[in-house]
């Protein structure tokens, strides 16, 4: 009998891509010691020794979210479904009435057999400069209202949730907000953006996107207003715009991470209830937020026969560590020698 292990990261979640916003770069950390002894490779020559201190103590605080992160997510998720009471309960799980009538017959298409891109030109558009970046129609814009008062609202709650990403500070990631992942976001993926997916990408999804990770961004003044170039620990990604009460915003995309670094960007705009399909490895970032307030659902995509050969983040084989909790998309099968004969 073979047993499948998820719950695995590469070991360069721990050591890599720590990112120091006050000089908008990534570093690696691997502890205080070696990083002191080669600060110079990693921060500019100015920095002072206050800087250097200071940016040692948010890198040291990272590591160890990063470390603790899994265990401290089930607890929330634990002490949220105790004390969280919904305003909308109904959003928890996906419904066909949510999704806008482009995007399920897009779905349909991609699951045709001999089907080529050409002919979905009608239920997608393709941003202009920015090479396999589309947009695609999601949700109803009633739904997106519901959504977001819901998020509002467990924000305005006081329970405890985990930033979404490494980069962003603010938002919530929808593993920990009762049963919306399972519920929701998984049949969303399986169903609908995983087809869509496999025929636009073909060699970053391999077989299927099997995992995912899902949060809510939220932008606005007096929290974060931009995110800097980067991009993202998964093989597809689907950024899907909640709203349009603000001004700026837009995502802009250079090349591919492998490529040499551009001068020039693609500028793409959010449209309610509409998401930015692109490969995770497309580097990317948002404009400043100008008026108002800015919120995304976002979800990193990720396909285990593609990562299993080569880490998305170090661009390596990767080395696997057992995690507390969720996984990044990394499978190991083992066998079971107790019950093999």
């Amino acid at each position: 009998m073979s047993l499948t292990k998820n719950n695995l990261v590469c070991q360069c979640f721990l050591t890599d891509n720590y990112f120091v916003k006050r000089f908008n770069r990534h570093v690696r950390f691997n502890g205080r010691k070696e990083f002191l002894a080669e600060h110079s490779k990693n921060l500019p020559s100015n920095c002072t020794d206050k800087e250097l201190e200071e940016v040692v103590k948010e890198l040291e605080e990272e590591q160890l979210r990063r470390r603790t992160n899994g265990c401290k997510s089930q607890e929330k998720k634990l002490w949220i479904a105790k004390n969280y009471v919904p305003v909308h309960t109904h959003v928890y799980k996906l419904q066909e009435e949510f999704l806008l009538p482009e995007f399920k017959s897009l779905a349909r298409l991609c699951e045709m057999k001999d089907i080529s891109i050409s002919k979905l030109s009608p239920h997608l558009e393709c941003m202009k400069g920015a090479d396999r970046v589309y947009r695609i129609p999601v949700f109803t814009s009633e739904f997106c209202h519901h959504l977001k008062e819901e998020i509002l609202h467990f924000e305005n709650s006081d329970l405890p949730n985990s930033r979404p990403n490494t980069m962003n500070n603010y938002g919530i990631i929808l593993e920990e907000l009762l049963d919306f992942d399972e519920g929701f976001v998984k049949p969303l993926r399986e169903r609908f953006l995983s087809p869509i997916s496999k025929l636009l990408y073909p060699e970053c999804v391999g077989t299927n996107l099997d995992s995912h990770k899902a949060f809510v961004v939220t932008y606005r003044v007096g929290h974060d207003l931009d995110l800097d170039y980067h991009y993202d620990n998964a093989e597809v990604t689907c950024n899907i715009s909640l709203d349009d009460s603000y001004e700026g915003g837009d995502l802009y995309f250079g090349g591919m991470k492998s490529e040499r670094r551009r001068d020039s960007f693609s500028r793409c705009s959010h449209r309610l209830g509409y998401g930015l399909l692109h490969r995770g490895q497309h580097l990317h970032g948002a404009m400043e937020l100008e008026e108002g307030e800015r919120q995304n659902l976002v979800v990193w995509m990720r396909s285990s026969r593609v990562r299993n050969t080569a880490c998305p983040m170090c661009g390596r084989k990767p080395s696997l560590v057992e995690t507390d909790g969720r996984g990044d998309g990394f499978t190991v099968t083992e066998v079971d020698v107790c019950s093999a004969s």
